[in-house]
């Protein structure tokens, strides 16, 4: 049933012939599943655990369609396998379910190979097409409920499903077979050879990974899509852009979308995020922010100013506390549109909300600061100070992003905060606070962005090998240098030695601040700070992580460590209380 073609750097292809829903014969459908075993990161801020997958169909009525392509990196071999099943000549339609790069990477190089193919994609989808490759083709635009019919009894019907990810998102349901094509929706960043979801609970921490970083932003239009999902017949398999194909534990992935997403929309506390979609770097930035939102417990509801609905953007800066704008370009087919949205997004708010700004990275970016003083002048509060972005976005500038995010949900939350702080029984309270640790400071590296944090819930865990837990509260900018397979340098304070690193830092420092002025360091061998005033480092590195509601408990093993003084004492962190520190 699965046949894998020759190994490339970690990079394999598998072609498998989806099962007929009565058990009987084929579906003349086939998964072209890109397996990306090693990477690591999707975008700089998304930690992968179990590489991922770029998944493609071919579906062979009397007519022939595609859905999607793949990555770039998959090319070559993508290419030739796509020939070994088919000659391109014959290949009718290439469905677009959203035209972000992984996923259409390829098309012009289809379009080279056939170039009489018809694209099918949302009207959106289709502009976005016109500038990625660069050449004229055919087009076939359809919306919500439009149907196609390749013949054989493979009628296709299209859903729309903007802002999964992507504004230009469509799923396609083929009536004959009851395989919903989704692309990014309900999909995960997961590697391995089972090409269905047989295993749900090795896959279901990634599969909730997932959905928090891409879809929970957009829990509004989760369940919209949900909704048009009702309208179809009965769905047996889900055929996802990323990772296995749900088909065993499809209803009960569905319905945990469905609860994830409700919870989100019934947030009390919420920050709407608007930007303009393009293949610049505004989906990062954006991703970024949103990242350190959530970090404080704040959900986030993202729009894209490009597609958006008046009345879309008024409900969703109502019931907002907070309002991020992504400076839309001056220029441009959707420059007027986005303009116009933007005016009806500084109409709807009000002086209770606060506000953060940030330029999307194309170089024609609406300015900043007429926006800046329009909002100020209604009376909205400044969460963060502009972020201006004048050359290619770096790790750093990524990290600023992400720091800029968390001050806001930290001063949305900030009543919440001191309730909690409140909470704790008297004596509970003390009691807990005679639970002492040592004092230390972590330091990390990651290209141009650094982090540091002064700690002191740290414990050895094991021996074979060396290990360590840190307990790093979910809202601090280091938790996203803490990922696994991440390095950092655990700094131990030395008793009668520690006052001047303590009150450094355990300041505040605006978003994207260096955090090491005026203290001495030097490299570690990782890359990370070692503080010349520690006692002693240790050089870690994350293998896992467990979520314990407000913190992550993340363990990690040493490679390295040394000592400056062989008479020095840990320095000793004492509590009065134990619900806050």
């Amino acid at each position: 049933m699965v046949a894998l073609t020759e190994r490339v750097q970690r990079l394999t292809l598998e072609t498998v012939a989806l099962a007929h829903p009565d058990g009987v014969g084929t579906t003349d459908t086939t998964a072209i599943r890109c397996l990306d075993w090693d990477r690591e990161r999707f975008d700089i801020e998304f930690a992968l655990n179990n590489g991922t997958t770029y998944n493609s169909f071919l579906i062979c009525g009397k007519k022939v369609a595609l859905v999607d392509t793949s990555h770039e990196k998959f090319r070559q071999l993508y290419l030739d396998t796509l020939k070994g099943l088919i000659d391109p000549a014959e290949i009718d339609y290439l469905i677009i379910s959203h035209t972000e790069p992984d996923h259409s990477g390829l098309v012009a190089d289809l379009l080279k190979l056939a170039p009489h193919i018809t694209v099918v994609g949302a009207k959106v989808a289709i502009q976005f097409l016109e500038d990625l490759v660069h050449q004229p083709f055919e087009r076939k635009l359809v919306k919500n409920g439009d149907r196609l019919d390749l013949g054989d009894g493979h009628i296709l019907e299209f859903v729309s499903a903007p802002n999964l990810h992507w504004p230009d998102t469509i799923f396609t349901y083929d009536h004959k077979t009851q395989v919903l094509f989704t692309c990014d929706a309900f999909g995960m960043h997961y590697c391995d050879d089972s090409t269905f979801d047989e295993d749900l609970e090795l896959i279901e921490h990634d599969f909730r990974y997932y959905y928090d970083c891409l879809m929970g932003p957009n829990a509004r239009s989760v369940l919209s899509a949900l909704k048009r999902m009702g309208d179809l017949p009965e769905v047996v398999t889900i055929a996802t852009g990323h990772g296995p194909l749900l088909q065993y534990n499809l209803h009960e992935l569905v319905e945990r979308y469905r609860t994830w997403s409700k919870e989100q929309a019934k947030a009390v506390t919420t920050v709407a995020l608007f930007y303009v979609s393009d293949y610049g770097e505004a989906e990062r930035l954006a991703h970024s922010i949103v990242q350190g939102v959530m970090k404080t417990g704040v959900a986030v509801e993202q729009m894209d100013l490009r597609t958006a609905e008046p009345h879309e953007i008024r409900e969703l800066v109502t019931i907002a506390a907070g309002v991020v704008i992504a400076m839309p370009p001056q220029s441009g087919d959707f420059a007027p549109t986005a303009k116009a949205a933007l005016g009806t997004v500084l109409a709807a708010t009000h002086a209770k909300q606060s506000f953060g700004l940030f330029e999307s990275g194309g170089g024609d970016d609406e300015s900043v600061y007429l926006l800046r003083n329009k909002l100020q002048d209604v009376g909205l509060t400044e969460a963060f100070p502009p972020i201006l972005i004048k050359e290619a976005p770096t790790e750093a500038v990524y990290q600023l992003c992400d720091e800029a995010g968390t001050d806001m949900g930290q001063w949305l939350t900030r009543d919440r905060t001191i309730k909690q702080m409140k909470s704790l029984d008297g004596d509970l309270d003390k009691a807990l606070g005679r639970l002492s640790g040592g004092l230390y400071i972590i330091t990390a590296q990651k290209g141009n962005a650094s982090s540091a944090m002064l700690a002191s819930w740290v414990a050895q865990a094991s021996i074979e090998p060396l290990g360590i837990t840190i307990a790093v509260a979910k809202d601090r900018a280091i938790e996203s240098f803490m990922h696994v397979g991440d390095r950092f340098v655990l700094n131990i304070l030395e008793e009668g030695n520690y006052q001047p690193l303590m009150r450094h830092f355990l300041k505040r420092f605006a978003p994207g601040a260096d955090r090491f002025v005026d203290i001495k360091t030097y490299p570690a061998t990782n890359g990370s700070p070692i503080l010349a005033d520690a006692l002693a480092y240790l050089e870690c590195e994350v293998a896992s992580r467990m979520e314990c509601s407000d913190h992550w408990i993340v363990y990690s093993t040493i490679d390295v460590g040394r000592l400056s003084s062989q008479d020095g004492l840990t320095a000793v962190h004492h509590r009065k209380v134990g619900n806050h520190y």
